[in-house]
């Protein structure tokens, strides 16, 4: 029999100072309990138990050896304990704007998960403000476009630059790259044009206005050929990096920025401190990839 098996009889018998009552406590036969102490006896090649008539009493070898089984078994039990009454990982459930979600985040969590696999993180896909006691969100990733509250802390993660993007090969000559393309627009960001011409003085003549409901929806149009989106740096990185969009005119910052919305002081939570710090990291690495056209 395994060690553990001899150890688990002989401690009953010992602290019993009875093979009976042992035998009682572990729902087994007198036999049984006296034959397991024997071969536990003979493989360490020294008695354990004095056996006289009324009872079995601990040899100086045996008390040695119960201090160690006593010694463990409680080592055993309290580890036992601890994981029991351990609660799981808590995972932090991030709310987030859907366009960023799918066209950047999501794809690159593995690398989170990797770095911290003690941290499950649950999304949650919403944009705009945000109640946190109803949404059951612990974080929110949001761009400023909006006034946050005094109630929330707020730590901002990148900036926000774009720039027109659409198919390669479909844009025209350098001097006039969007004229047979039209604008896409999207409900979300109504005037992201105009802003990006007011901040660029950009005035290229478009072929027409064609609107969509979602801002990914006009960047799927874009990379689909139907025009030019005027595109998020950070939704647009991966398919410029693979080249299924490009950028002529590269991309400026629109004056916002995504920031990480925290119900709590992010001091008080290591978790929360060490999604921030990843998602800085990311951002910064998304941001730095070359972009097409002058920036």
């Amino acid at each position: 029999m395994h060690w553990l098996g001899w150890i688990r009889f002989f401690e009953a018998a010992a602290r019993h100072e009875s093979f009976v009552r042992a035998a009682d406590e572990l729902h087994l036969t007198h036999g049984a309990v006296s034959r397991q102490i024997r071969q536990l006896e003979e493989t360490l090649g020294v008695a354990l138990f004095e056996r006289r008539n009324r009872g079995v009493f601990l040899t100086g070898a045996g008390r040695t050896l119960y201090a160690a089984a006593t010694q463990s078994m409680e080592m055993l039990a309290g580890a036992a304990s601890r994981i029991r009454t351990q609660p799981a990982a808590q995972a932090l459930v991030l709310s987030c704007e859907p366009t960023i979600a799918m066209r950047w985040l999501i794809p690159r969590l593995p690398r989170f998960t990797a770095r911290h696999p003690d941290i499950p993180l649950h999304l949650m896909a919403a944009g705009g403000p945000i109640d946190f006691a109803r949404s059951g969100a612990d974080l929110a990733l949001r761009r400023n476009d909006f006034h946050f509250g005094v109630q929330l802390h707020a730590r901002e993660v990148a900036q926000e630059w774009v720039g027109p993007v659409c198919r390669p090969g479909v844009a025209g000559a350098p001097a006039q790259p969007f004229a047979a393309l039209d604008r896409l627009h999207t409900r979300s960001r109504p005037d992201a044009w105009q802003r990006w011409a007011a901040a660029t003085g950009n005035r290229d003549p478009f072929g027409g206005d064609a609107w969509f409901e979602h801002f990914y929806l006009s960047l799927q149009a874009a990379a689909a050929g139907l025009g030019c989106a005027l595109a998020s740096r950070l939704m647009a990185v991966d398919e410029i990096a693979d080249g299924r969009l490009v950028a002529p005119l590269g991309f400026v910052p629109d004056g916002t920025s995504y920031h990480l919305l925290s119900p709590t002081p992010f001091e008080h939570d290591a978790r929360r401190q060490a999604l921030l710090a990843w998602l800085r990291e990311e951002a910064q690495a998304s941001l730095a990839v070359p972009g097409e056209g002058p920036a």
